[in-house]
């Protein structure tokens, strides 16, 4: 198994699919359509995310992570990540390699516990006067909280809008959507 970075094409349409469909689940609404369709328009467009993979020996992916630029200095925030498989290694393993080469900020979920980001190499955590733990890895410059910068965002307000009044662009978002989960 290796990570590799998917360039731009189908086949990182259809990983980002099936990243926005594990991760946000069945039950989410618009939510995977919008991240999806925010991520292939506004973030990847600017350069602004990479989404990241664990690829055996066919080259099919076992965990996906995307990771965003933070708004300022050079770190990254991992958005999305999710093991393809029912085993969490594959993920395990990804963020490990990431946790290594990249200035990274993660922050805990009920998907991604603190412990199992400690596990993958996420050693530094920061509190917020909220409680909220954020980690990085040994490269993220940040020394405080108050160093960090939001990561890039989609702007889920304007894609909400244009997929109301753009029939046309939203028929063709969920299509492409769709296509990204049946491969």
């Amino acid at each position: 198994m290796k990570v590799v970075s998917l360039p731009e094409g189908e086949r990182r349409d259809d990983c980002l699919a099936r990243l926005c469909a594990a991760f946000y689940g069945t039950a989410a609404g618009l939510a995977p359509l919008v991240a999806f369709s925010g991520t292939r328009h506004q973030l990847f467009p600017a350069e602004a995310a990479r989404l990241w993979a664990l690829v055996d020996e066919r080259d099919s992916p076992a965990a996906l992570a995307l990771l965003v630029l933070d708004a300022q200095g050079p770190g990254m925030t991992l958005t999305l990540a999710t093991s393809l498989v029912s085993s969490r290694e594959p993920l395990a393993r990804l963020l490990r390699e990431l946790a290594l080469n990249a200035p990274l900020r993660v922050v805990p979920s009920e998907t991604l516990d603190e412990d199992f980001l400690r596990q993958c190499g996420i050693k530094r955590w920061l509190e917020g006067e909220d409680g909220q733990r954020t980690g990085l890895t040994f490269q993220h410059p940040a020394g405080t909280l108050d160093d960090l910068s939001p990561p890039l965002a989609v702007d889920e307000n304007a894609l909400l809008r244009r997929f109301k009044h753009d029939a046309r662009f939203f028929e063709g978002e969920k299509q492409a959507f769709v296509d990204g989960l049946a491969h």
